[in-house]
Order: C-alpha cells, then sequence, then structure tokens
C-alpha cells in the first residue's frame, strides 16, 4: 500500500499581483518550506481582492487539499479584505482577537500608538488561533486547515518559521544549529547559495546583538539527517572560507 502524500494549496491575494504590478516572491517560498516538512505544494491559484473571488478559492482549496496557505490582504487599509472574505467562507463572524491585541498595543507603543486602522490586524474569524510574526508584530492567523500570512515575503518567511515541525502528516523535522559572529547582511548571499545547493534543506537565519558585537546562529532543517549534515558541513567549510569562525551548536 502507498504512504499517503499530504498536499497543500497556496491562494496568492492581491490585484498587484495580477496587474504585474508586484512579483510574488512567496509560491517559490512557501513550496520550498512545505517541501521541507514532506508536503507537497498540489497547486496555486492568483486571486483578486474581491470578496467573491477570495471566498470561492478557500472553499475550493481547502476542501481538496489537506492545507490551504493563503498570502497577502491582512493589513491594516480597507481594502485588505482578505480576513472577512475567510470569515465568510466559513459561516463564522469576525472578532478582535486578545492575544493579537496585546501584541500589537505592544509592538506600537513606541511606533506611534495602536490607531483604529492597525486594530484592524487583529481582527480574525471567530474559533482563530495565531501565527506568530517577530518581524512587524501583527500575526498571521489559523482556522482549522487554513493559515493566513502576510504577504511580504520577509514576514511571510518568519511566519512559515514559526509553523516548522508543526503540521500533521509532514515528516519529522530534523536541525542541527552552528553560530558565528557575523552580520546576517554579510552572509545573506552565501546562506541562499548553500540552501539552493541542498535540495529539501531550509535555513533560518537568527541575528543577534551580544556583549557589543553582532552575530547570528544558523539553524540547518530537513526530514533526511544526511541532507542537514551535509548542509552544515558545506555551510561550515564556506564561512570559514570567508574568515569567519564557525561555532557548532550555535553562540
Amino acid at each position: 500500500m502507498n504512504e499517503r502524500i499530504w498536499t497543500a494549496a497556496l491562494a496568492v491575494i492581491g490585484d498587484e499581483i495580477l496587474s504585474g504590478r508586484t512579483q510574488d516572491k512567496n509560491i517559490a517560498q512557501v513550496a520550498a518550506w512545505l517541501n521541507v516538512q514532506g508536503i507537497r505544494l498540489a497547486e496555486v491559484r492568483v486571486v483578486p481582492d474581491r470578496t467573491d473571488a477570495i471566498v470561492e478559492a478557500v472553499n475550493v482549496l481547502r476542501a481538496r487539499n489537506d492545507y490551504l496557505f493563503t498570502t497577502g490582504g491582512i493589513g491594516p487599509t480597507h481594502d485588505d479584505i482578505t480576513v472577512d472574505a475567510i470569515a465568510a467562507a466559513l459561516g463564522v463572524p469576525v472578532v478582535h482577537h486578545p492575544r493579537a491585541l496585546a501584541v500589537l498595543e505592544h509592538y506600537y507603543e513606541t511606533r506611534g500608538g495602536l490607531t483604529e486602522a492597525r486594530m484592524r490586524m487583529a481582527r480574525v474569524p471567530e474559533g482563530a488561533d495565531l501565527i506568530e510574526n517577530r518581524m512587524s508584530g501583527a500575526p498571521g492567523i489559523r482556522i482549522g486547515n487554513i493559515f493566513v500570512m502576510a504577504g511580504v515575503p520577509h514576514i511571510t518567511a518568519g511566519m512559515l518559521d514559526s509553523l516548522t515541525g508543526t503540521l500533521e502528516g509532514g515528516l519529522p523535522v530534523l536541525s542541527r544549529t552552528i553560530g558565528c559572529w557575523v552580520a546576517e547582511s554579510e552572509v545573506a548571499d552565501l546562506l541562499g547559495a548553500v540552501e539552493r545547493a541542498h535540495d529539501g534543506v531550509a535555513i533560518g537565519s537568527y541575528p543577534f546583538f551580544r556583549d557589543g558585537r553582532t552575530g547570528a546562529n544558523f539553524v540547518v532543517r530537513a526530514t533526511d539527517q544526511a541532507l542537514v549534515d551535509s548542509c552544515i558541513a558545506d555551510l561550515t567549510a564556506r564561512l570559514e572560507a570567508e574568515g569567519w569562525a564557525v561555532v557548532a551548536d550555535g553562540i
């Protein structure tokens, strides 16, 4: 008997994608992230900022896949309608999530305060949980088999990172960490090159500032230990070739 293959769909929401004004980068990173989880991205649909179109896409895609991810349309402006559309698709009201309000209040405490527009980013379909967002305060949303994420690629990446290893049906995700006293920006291209050279591997980068010095820990994740080990060896060799000392198990 064949082992079941778990699948996911992605709905990319936004008129700016369909018009060509913005080039989507989330399809590739969601597909690569799912691959590391052992889940296959089975289909992608790009949807305009129209409630009826989002509702139709959500209901079709969530029904024929184990998971549905959406990107875009969860910001503070009036045309960010993804939350309302998903609530409509599920037949539930929209509410303010108390933990999301607390997170946003803390984030904007030194950034001008929590305005009515910013409070929109705490709105969720009733019954939803949150997806942590370490980048910009506003969390993503998880309800049933639907994961609602930002459209900005680096914020989406952080949300995916917080979901790593949590999806049922995925293979166990293994990881190893190395650290380096280097600014993350100095090794961004190197990290990307190493990740591309090792199919099925994801590299998370976690910068920090400690004792007056800038450093970063790099976490290599995959579902195969041999892949993790070979990627760690390659990453270590490339960092050391650039003159940076690597600390096993992180700093």
